[in-house]
Formats: C-alpha cells, structure tokens, sequence
C-alpha cells in the first residue's frame, strides 16, 4: 500500500471519527436513551451508539465501497478489498451516560483477515470526545494529536508508574480483574480506571500514563489504540508476549513491559 493510499485511508478515518465525535457530543447535551443491554445488564447500548454506527458506516463505505466493516453495535459488511474497518462507534458508553468519564470514537483500518492475530492494522484514529483530541497514527508514520507528535512514557520503573485498568461487563469475571488489581495496585505509583479502553491507549501514547492492561476487550475496544500505542513508540502485547486478545490487553512503556506482565502473572512463550 502506497504512502497516498496510507494518508487517504488516515483522512477518512480521522474525518469520520470527528463528525461522529460531534453527533456524540450534541446527542449527550440533550440526554441519553438506554436502547437495550447486551452481554449483561451492566453492558447497556444507547440509542446514540447505534446512530453514530450508522453514520461511521455510511460515511466509510460511501467512500470505499469494497471495503470490510466491523462495528460493536452489529454492523458487518463483508468486502472485497481486502480493508476491513474495525469501528467503536462509543467507547465509554456508562461514562456518556453518567456523564462521568471520558467516552470516544475508534476506528481503525486493518488488511487481512479480520481477526487480531492476522490482521495487518493499516491506520487508527481515536477521538476522546471529552478532550476533543484527535489521535491518530498510520503503520510507520508515527502517532499524533491533533496533528502534533507524540511518545509514549521511557520510565523504566514499575514502583514509579503510573497504570490504568478497567473491569469488564461480566460480574463473575470481575472477581479475577480484582485479583489482578490487589496484585498490581501496591507495586506501582498509582492505579487509575478511566472507562474507556481507547481513551486509556491514547493516554499511554501520549506518555500521560506509563501502562494500561485490562482483561475482556473485544478487537474493537483496541485495534486502534494499540496501532497509535506502537506507533508513539510503546509495546503493546496480549498473554505470554503474543498477540492481544479477549484474555489480555498490556500497553505499556517498552522497559515495563516484562515486570508487568510478570506482576500480572503471565509468563512469556
């Protein structure tokens, strides 16, 4: 794929990724609707998520029409291309509902397969729409926000880092994630949970957190966090150093990657 190709795909997704940013912003200002709940009754959708979906897709595949695309909300469209987009449409959706909390729109273009441990991941933007920040990052050019470049953190420290965390939609499953953070918490400077996994990804591109794992994300939640992550010059890894997935996403500053996985009890291929 040509750099234009790379810069055309970046465009759209940035692009796309602000507009629905802004039908998010403008939805919340007038009140949210809980359209129904998913995996439990503490996973819930909002009438907005499902809009600004629709609205990604039809903007994406108006422009690219044999293209793939993923949505959490359902939407799957099978292309020809060989692009698949891998989209978020609310990234934080009890945050948008309580207003309590970031909350973002994450889109990412991957080539291959599309399943995390074949992809290829092409490009990636993420719109935290409480900051009204753009990050986005293409494979090989680096991550930005709004335009300007970033890094991730270089502290080499794990009692001096700052982490982040999140806990999942299933009750049962929560009781491991609170293990994991009984472990972790007194190891580290602090422990933060943010609510929502792509905003938390761009905090450690941009160095204004040192590491985030968490347990029980869909390919959504992170296919583009993890390319700007890699991009600002991170790590980001899934069980045993392999490919994140369902069982685990850490991201982190390249010399915490070994001591975290270590501390979070997983033990590298």
């Amino acid at each position: 794929m040509t750099d234009h190709d790379m810069s055309t795909l970046l465009a759209l997704a940035t692009g796309t990724a602000e507009e629905a940013a802004a039908l998010l912003r403008e939805r919340r200002s007038v009140g949210v609707t809980v359209a129904a709940t998913k995996s439990s009754l503490l996973d819930i959708v909002t009438e907005a998520d499902r809009t600004a979906e629709e609205l990604i897709r039809r903007r994406i595949l108006a422009a690219r029409p044999e293209d793939g695309f993923i949505g959490e909300e359902g939407t799957a469209v099978a292309g020809s291309s060989g692009v698949t987009w891998i989209v978020d449409p609310l990234d934080g959706t009890v945050n948008y509902l309580y207003e309590a909390g970031p909350y973002a729109v994450s889109i990412a273009a991957v080539s291959g397969p599309a399943a995390p441990d074949a992809w290829r991941a092409l490009v990636g933007a993420v719109v935290v729409c409480t900051e009204q920040v753009t990050y986005a990052a293409s494979e090989g050019n680096g991550a930005t926000a709004d335009g300007r470049p970033i890094g991730c953190s270089r502290e080499d420290r794990l009692e001096l880092a700052l982490l982040a965390t999140g806990f999942g939609y299933d009750r049962v499953a929560r009781v491991g994630q609170a293990a994991d953070v009984a472990r972790v918490a007194p190891s580290v400077r602090d422990l933060r949970m943010g609510g929502s996994a792509a905003a938390e990804l761009c905090l450690v591109a941009s160095g204004r957190l040192d590491a985030y794992y968490e347990r029980r994300l869909s390919p959504w939640d992170y296919a583009a966090g993890a390319l700007i992550v890699r991009e600002a010059g991170g790590v980001v890894e899934g069980p045993g150093g392999g490919t994140p997935d369902d069982e685990l996403v850490l991201a982190s500053a390249p010399a915490l990657i070994t001591p975290l996985r270590e501390l979070l009890g997983d033990q590298e291929h």
